[in-house]
Formats: C-alpha cells, structure tokens, sequence
C-alpha cells in the first residue's frame, strides 16, 4: 500500500509518499481500506511535533476517515469484511489502508456517502457535541460562529440552522460569507473589514448573542465575549488564529454568562454512548440531505501536501479531502 508519511517533525515538507507492507489486524483492531481522509488543522500540528499527543516515528497523519473494512481481527463482532465504516484514529489516515482500534469503527448503512461520512466526525461531530451539549443551543436563540467558512465552523452554522437558532457567521472574505449563506447564516460579519462588536449590536440591535461557537482565539474572543447577552455562553472550540486569548474574569461576571471548553478527543473517550448517539444523529441527517458538507477539494495521496497546507493557510472552505 502508499501511505503519506512523516520522518522527521520538521513540518510539511517532510512529508513523503512512500509503498509500505499491507496491514493485519491483531486482537481487537479493524484493517479499512481507505476511500476518503479528511484533512484538520491538528494534523498540521501533529507533523510539527506541538500536538498534545506524540505519534511514534515514521507515522502518516490523518484522524478522519471512511472506507471499507478489508480485515477484522480477534475478537471483532460488530463489524466484518465489506462493511462501509468511519473512524477517527489517532493518526494514519493519509494512506491507503489503516490500522483501527475496533471501538474506534463505526458501521455505516450501505446509502451512506463515504466523502460525507469522512468529513463527519471532527467537525460536525465537535460542533454538534460542542452546540447541543456544551453549550444548550435553543431554538429561537442567536448563535455567533467565528470562523465560519473553516471546516468546524460551517458545519456550526449548518448545525445552528437545523437546531433551530438564528446564526450570525462571521469570517475573513465575501467569498467565504457566500458559502455560509448558502448553508444557513441569516446575517454575516466579515471581520477583516468590519468591527466585530458594533456589528453584533446592529444586527441584534443590542440584545447581544446568546451562543458564542470559537474555533478560532487570537483577537476575536474577547469581543465576542463582551458582545454575550445575559446568560450566554462563550464555546472555546480551538485557537486557529495561533493565540490563546487571556481573559479578564470580570467579563463572565458581570453578565453571569459562562466559558465552556469543547474537546472532542477527550468527549469520545469519557462519554462514549452519548457520542455514538450523536453520531448516528448526525448519519441520519446526512442520509436525509438535512445536512451536506461542503468539499471544497479533493486530493490524491501525491497532492497530500498541498492539501494539507490549505488548510494550515486557512484557504480552505469546508472540508479537504485526501482520497488514497
């Protein structure tokens, strides 16, 4: 098999496609031949060696994908060879076979579109666990997404919409705004032009948000902090502008409104039914056309650089897809 694989944690251009000996699943792991891959910032963070987790070298990255089961080892009962699956593993996705822990492995039904269900988990995923759960998204409130053409960030505003809120996108283009509208942002704010704060007084003529969905820190926060309405709740989702913002605590005070941390990795190891709940909701809306990422690109295993430096550039819009 091809695998896109890092030796050395020196970035990007590091990274090689390299033919490597076929995989054999031991005791409680799953071969998947992978169909589709998608692309997310920690991947970029992984092969820089600053990702909280350390994978052992050589490693290929990729957390995100679907496919198709070509073994099964001991002891694996839920799923067999044939069966259309998704998995998020701890890397190796960028290949075009991976090694699953077999609790990682979700069976898909056999409609299911497996570019859909690759770009499914760590962004719709994160955003829905990070709405429904962390954050009680109503019906009838006023949801703020930052970074709203980013990966996360337009499945938030698809999710929001569904949900039933009125979604507010916020990002750096008009190109990147159109896609929001097209996914369910009733009103836009594109904060290289525009003053983030007088904006949401505008459009929520000063009530303020409700819900605050931030994948992206650095300058942002505070202010879409101090725009909250009584009772909101901020959602710190990532730091895709590279700084942790540091808050003054007076803020959450004065409004009784609150910051909740949102993190997908540690929610499907601690809470794992309620994530496998979440994720078959979120299937059945995929199967339904209530919800359709947004692929913006397609790459081979060859083009995997690029792909990945889309997405550290945030050029990308929704979903980057490496297809082994």
């Amino acid at each position: 098999m091809k695998a896109l694989l890092c030796r050395e944690l020196t970035g990007l251009e590091s990274l090689k496609v390299e033919v490597m000996p076929d995989l054999s699943p031991g005791a409680g792991e799953v071969v998947i031949d992978v169909k589709a891959a998608a692309v997310n910032f920690p991947d970029i963070l992984l092969v820089q060696g600053k990702y909280q987790y350390k994978a052992p070298l050589p490693f290929s990255p990729g957390f995100e994908l679907a496919g198709v089961v070509s073994a099964v080892g001991e002891g694996v009962r839920h799923v067999k060879a044939g069966d259309k699956v998704m998995s998020i593993v701890r890397h190796g996705a960028f290949a075009q076979q991976v090694l699953a822990p077999a609790r990682t492995v979700m069976k898909l039904p056999p409609e299911t579109n497996l570019e859909y269900a690759a770009a499914l988990m760590l962004t719709y995923g994160t955003s829905y666990h990070a709405l429904k759960d962390r954050g009680q998204l109503k019906a009838g409130e006023t949801l703020l997404v930052l970074g709203a053409a980013g990966g996360v960030g337009l499945a938030a505003v698809e999710l929001g919409k569904l949900m039933g809120a009125r979604v507010i996108a916020a990002a750096s283009s008009p190109e990147k705004l159109a896609i929001c509208r097209e996914h369910g942002a009733t009103e836009t704010i594109n904060y290289s032009n525009e003053d983030l704060r007088e904006r949401i007084k505008e459009i929520t003529a000063g009530k303020g948000i409700d819900v605050v969905y931030d994948p992206v820190g650095g300058a942002y926060t505070e202010p879409a902090l101090r725009s909250l309405a009584w009772k909101g709740r901020l959602l710190v989702v990532g730091f895709a502008a590279g700084e942790i913002p540091k808050i003054p605590l007076n803020l959450p005070l004065l409004k009784g409104t609150s910051i909740v941390g949102v993190f997908m990795g540690v929610f499907l190891e601690k809470e794992p039914e309620l994530a496998t709940a979440n994720a078959k909701q979120l299937l059945d809306w995929i199967n339904s056309g209530d919800i359709t990422p947004h692929i913006s690109g397609r790459h081979s295993l060859e083009q995997g650089v690029e792909a990945i430096r889309t997405v550290a550039e945030r050029r990308a819009l929704g979903k980057v897809l490496i297809i082994p």
